[in-house]
């Protein structure tokens, strides 16, 4: 989805069905671009991002894009997985890195067709590479493509803001976010990105309770 009228008609629509991300909206700083080009690149990059730290998956990113020059799958593969591991990749990403690329170049996966591709079909065929699980697809969809209907819901962080918001005493399971965001269809990925801004302005930044 491009900001802009897409974007202002889809916080409309998502304020209507729950107030309560209208509250949240008055919180929170406004939602950041998430937008990047599709292909090869940025799908690698978000298979580095998994399970590390933004600032820890910045440095290994810069140092990949310094090496891998063009960053292609053919360049890729021209990289034994130690070296991959000395530009800070671990071993288990190091060969998520080559698989992805080896798909790519014999074309198993063809990135230009997922966007012909219904949501669901595309997530299957990225799910099908070694080391992209759902939530790697999902944020390529998002990110990359421009669906506007994805919904992490086994993101922690989205769990973790949804309870804020919903007051919930314990972090909403994946069963229960998707039942909190059914109303939300089809802009289920702006209700995403909201509550990713609300996790990062309010729920980050609550003072913590202090144990007795």
């Amino acid at each position: 989805m491009n900001d802009g009228e897409d974007l202002t008609a889809a916080l409309s629509y998502i304020t209507q069905c729950d107030p309560d991300f209208e509250t949240a909206l008055t919180l929170i700083k406004p939602l950041p671009d998430r937008s990047r080009p599709a292909g090869f690149e940025y799908l690698t990059k978000i298979i580095i991002e998994q399970q590390v730290s933004l600032a820890s998956a910045d440095a290994i990113w810069t140092r990949m894009i310094g090496a891998v020059q063009p960053f292609t799958p053919e360049v890729m593969l021209g990289f034994t997985e130690q070296e991959l591991r000395d530009l800070g990749l671990s071993r288990q990403k190091a060969k998520y890195c080559h698989a992805l690329a080896e798909e790519v170049r014999t074309r198993r996966l063809v990135l230009e067709d997922l966007h012909q591709m219904e949501d669901e079909q595309a997530l299957e065929q990225l799910i099908r590479v070694k080391g992209i699980g759902r939530w790697t697809a999902e944020i390529y969809l998002m990110a990359c493509l421009g669906r506007t209907d994805i919904w992490p819901a086994g993101d922690v962080a989205l769990q973790s803001a949804m309870g804020h918001l919903k007051n919930h005493s314990v972090r909403p399971t994946v069963e229960v976010m998707d039942e909190l965001a059914e109303p939300l269809r089809p802009y289920r990925t702006v209700a995403a990105r909201i509550l990713w801004r609300y996790y990062a302005d309010v729920v980050q930044t609550a003072p913590r309770k202090k144990t007795p």
